[in-house]
């Protein structure tokens, strides 16, 4: 199976034409950045950042929920131009982000959100050796058409999964990006909405751990990353999986 990461903004339609090169994909799962409002103080002036993540650019924020939506609008509008009519949509939100995103899927034609998925964050509880899971994180899934009747003998699809950040150790090996999500959670969402050897798009890689996933699994894959350093690494990352 093969991989390509090119480096270039999901909201141009020429940074699209050139990653695709007039082919289609059969599914997009994405994590595009998160409804994250900018932060200000009662006066209005906008607080000092908290710092940047390692090697990640600065947190992206918007001013508000429409500027976020306008947002989404730009970078979905594109991607559902580039994929089949029956291609699914996953997209990795947090709470504020998941009306905006459903706002905008139906009005691209995608009617349908056919569930939720969710990612129980494991985390260790300080000064004990108790877990908690922290649901932070979702993944909404959208069709175009309503599904069809599934048959009595199929395999139950799920739903959420469990897992801490870098359970396989992939997150440390590529950089340590803030957004990265392990195997473990990618694995049923790739499996279940998309098929070996279909393309999965995704427009906003940062450590590549779709795409890196798709390929896992038998998919091919092609995806944008806007950090020039964050797309060569994905890049290395998606060639070093094709050859394995």
């Amino acid at each position: 199976m093969t991989g390509r990461c090119r480096q270039g903004d999901a909201t141009q339609a020429g940074d699209w034409a050139a990653l695709l090169e007039g082919r289609r994909g059969d599914a997009l799962i994405t994590d595009p950045p998160y409804c994250l409002l900018v932060r200000r103080r009662k006066g209005g002036d906008e607080r000092d950042p908290k710092g940047r993540k390692i090697d990640s650019g600065p947190v992206r924020r918007f001013e508000d929920v429409r500027e976020y939506r306008a947002f989404t609008q730009a970078w979905l509008s594109l991607a559902v131009a580039h994929l089949t009519p029956d291609a699914p949509l996953v997209i990795w939100t947090n709470l504020l982000g998941r009306e905006p995103i459903t706002t905008v899927a139906r009005g691209l034609g995608y009617a349908h959100q056919v569930g939720e998925f969710v990612w129980g964050k494991r985390t260790r509880q300080s000064n004990s050796g108790e877990e908690i899971l922290r649901v932070v994180e979702t993944a909404l899934v959208f069709l175009r058409a309503a599904p069809g009747p599934r048959a009595d003998d199929a395999p139950a699809v799920p739903w959420s999964a469990v897992a801490g950040y870098d359970d396989d150790g992939e997150a440390a090996r590529w950089g340590n990006h803030p957004n990265h999500k392990p195997f473990g959670v990618l694995e049923p969402l790739v499996r279940t909405w998309s098929k070996p050897g279909q393309l999965v798009i995704d427009p906003f890689a940062g450590s590549g751990s779709i795409p890196a996933a798709a390929l896992k699994l038998g998919r091919q894959a092609r995806c944008l990353e806007k950090e020039p350093e964050w797309a060569a690494r994905v890049q290395a990352r998606l060639t070093g999986a094709a050859a394995s």
